[in-house]
């Protein structure tokens, strides 16, 4: 007979479980000479990572004690990053479509492993046609996709910024700093290099975020990164977990197998690493989270309470004043319509802020 541990069943509080970030290798598809190919791959990628999913949920909920209830997985896992392919092309290749089938396999391996999985891609959506957005998102044990976030913060692809009022007026703020209020509490989405941007964390925390799930692929190292600066600093200002995954290398490029791995971590809502992997395939950045204390934590009055001492109105003007000087919104919008850019139009754009933050004397 199955023990409790190995079947999902919870034997601890719902608010102290396990957590684990999936330290996995990123398989790029450019090899791949059509969408058929490229698609199949994905499904098999799928396949390929439930075995060591549930294994290591078992020797967590054995080692630990408490059943795994949310694995986070790494960026882009299964595509790997566009390169210099275009923005349709990559879309139409290997886009993720809401309701498509990566996230029907997806939704019926969190119903067989009874967990909730964190993930990132690159997604179609109907209302913005012929490319993509990189969304990270939450399964349910249910099977449903219960979190969908689109990346903000960007160098080289769409943002629903850059479609701000269509955006906004499709999916609303709500849409745009989504909150999945779960039975294993409050999880709000962080997608790669945006854990730099303390604004986009902050907002989510504002809508009552515990757990930042944040999906990664970046270079890890034994010295302290900016990455690595900032989950802990995230963490702690928010007095919020941060589950963060990063890739084991990426396959089928011509760079270095291992240019982008490491570092996996956990980072409690004190803002201390209680959890970090090595280099390699590896589940090793595993913790327990405790809802019922970081929950004490937010409702007790102390100068550790950084959120609840937080004060917005003190820099709203700040803000809404600078905001012309910086990336504007809608800046693919051409006729009330989303026009579909050349990867330059990111990098023109950027030199535009630099040349009129040069002008107001900012930098």
């Amino acid at each position: 007979m199955a023990s409790a541990i190995e079947t999902g069943e919870n034997v601890s509080s719902p608010h102290t479980y396990s957590a684990v970030a999936m330290q996995l290798t990123a398989r790029a598809l450019d090899k791949h000479p059509d969408a058929a190919s490229a698609r199949a791959a994905i499904q098999q990628h799928i396949a390929d990572i439930e075995p060591q999913i549930r294994s290591a949920s078992i020797f967590i909920g054995q080692y630990a004690g408490h059943p795994v209830k949310l694995a986070v997985l790494p960026e882009y896992l299964f595509t790997s990053y566009p390169g210099p392919v275009t923005i349709p092309d990559f879309a139409a290749k290997v886009g993720f479509a809401a309701g498509g089938a990566e996230y029907e396999a997806l939704g019926a391996m969190a119903q067989r492993l009874k967990m909730h999985i964190a993930g990132n891609a690159y997604e179609t959506d109907e209302a913005f046609p012929d490319f993509y957005f990189q969304t990270s998102f939450l399964v349910a044990p249910s099977g449903d996709v219960v979190l969908r976030y689109r990346r903000l913060v960007s160098m080289f692809a769409p943002s629903p910024h850059d479609v701000w009022d269509a955006y906004l007026d499709k999916y609303g703020l709500e849409g745009v700093f989504p909150v999945a209020d779960t039975e294993i509490g409050r999880i709000a989405a962080i997608a790669s290099e945006e854990i730099l941007y303390p604004e986009i964390a902050r907002a989510l925390a504002f809508r009552g975020a515990e757990i930042f799930v944040h999906c990664s692929s970046e270079v890890g190292s034994p010295l302290a990164t900016n990455k690595d600066v900032a989950k802990q600093a995230r963490a702690f200002e928010n007095m919020a977990y941060v589950v963060s995954a990063n890739t084991a290398g990426i396959s089928g490029t011509t760079l270095p197998l291992n240019s982008a791995e490491g570092n996996s971590s956990i980072v409690d809502f004190k803002g201390k690493v209680v959890a970090e992997s090595n280099d390699g395939e590896t589940f090793t950045a595993f913790a327990t989270i405790d809802l019922g204390a970081l929950r004490e934590a937010r409702r007790t009055p102390a100068m550790t309470n950084y959120l609840a001492r937080q004060r917005p109105d003190l820099f709203a003007q700040a803000y809404a004043a600078a905001a012309q000087d910086f990336h504007r919104p809608n800046g693919m919008m051409e006729g009330g319509n989303s026009a579909v850019p050349e990867r330059d139009y990111f990098r023109r754009a950027q030199e535009a802020v630099i040349e009129r933050l040069d002008k107001a004397g900012i930098i």
